[in-house]
């Protein structure tokens, strides 16, 4: 019986600096490793301790893993100090992704916010292994600087792909940047797409997700066509320890997707 705490092990074989504070490690696991665009996995750093973190990657993939990292805590620090050909294990994984099946047919709003990226770059890279499935896919995503923009290089590759729209904004601009200046929710005005066909997907910084979700419900959108990235305490993983408890929902179990529809009467949603 596979025992559901114990780590695969995995190598570190490539670590890429995306911005000032936040690294893309791509691990090599021991064996074949498959998730759900949406889930996460616990990433251990053996001797250390482990967190929580949706995969970025294609999850089509299941030879390598990326996973993007920003340098928030004591874990997260100690990851971005390691080395390539560092072991570390992956526990998951663990929860429920993006409903991709239920998005057939429809538009698609991706709205995210600094890092909040990072998941979101494995859901359009499922999007876009079957973009004739969908009508439109559409990208507006916010950092705080032009230096803050996660994957600088793939972002102009995805805005020339068939049935794919993206515009960025930064909330400070500099002499170089030529692009929009203001919150992601200026971006968000005289969207190319029909609401009465049209899903959208959030993920970000709390503050950011609650304004967009707000600016969303202000455009039209139904709270059931609102999905939500959420991110707690998911410690265990398994819906064990309650650190990620919110409302009647585990994070780590019932989530960490969800729609507004599910959440709209939880108290204190975005704290």
């Amino acid at each position: 019986m596979k025992n559901i705490y114990k780590p695969i092990e995995a190598t570190i074989e490539d670590i890429i600096d995306e911005t000032p504070n936040i690294k893309t490690f791509v691990l090599k696991p021991r064996e074949p490793f498959e998730f759900k665009t949406g889930q996460f996995i616990e990433l251990t750093l053996p001797g250390i301790g482990e967190a929580p973190f949706t995969p970025s990657s294609d999850p089509n993939v299941k030879e390598k893993i990326d996973v993007t990292i920003m340098n928030v805590g004591r874990v997260t620090s100690l990851l971005h100090n390691v080395s390539k050909n560092t072991l570390v294990g992956i526990r998951g994984p663990y929860g429920k992704g993006y409903p991709t099946d239920e998005f057939a047919g429809k538009e698609i709003l991706i709205v995210g916010g600094g890092v909040g990226l990072a998941p979101l770059r494995s859901l359009l890279l499922s999007l876009f292994a079957q973009i004739d499935q969908y009508k439109k896919v559409v990208l507006r995503y916010g950092a705080r600087t032009p230096s803050d923009i996660l994957y600088k290089e793939l972002i102009p590759q995805w805005s020339k792909k068939k049935k794919v729209n993206v515009v960025t904004t930064v909330d400070v601009g500099e002499k170089s940047w030529k692009g929009h200046v203001g919150l992601v929710t200026t971006i968000l005005e005289d969207l190319p797409i029909k609401l009465n066909n049209a899903v959208s997907i959030v993920c970000g910084p709390p503050i950011m997700m609650k304004f967009v979700t707000l600016k969303l419900l202000d455009l039209g959108f139904k709270p059931e066509n609102i999905y939500l990235s959420m991110e707690k305490n998911m410690s265990c993983g398994l819906g064990k320890c309650g650190h990620c408890r919110l409302g009647k929902f585990y994070v780590c179990k019932d989530g960490p997707v969800f729609s507004y529809e599910q959440l709209q009467d939880v108290r204190d949603i975005w704290d």
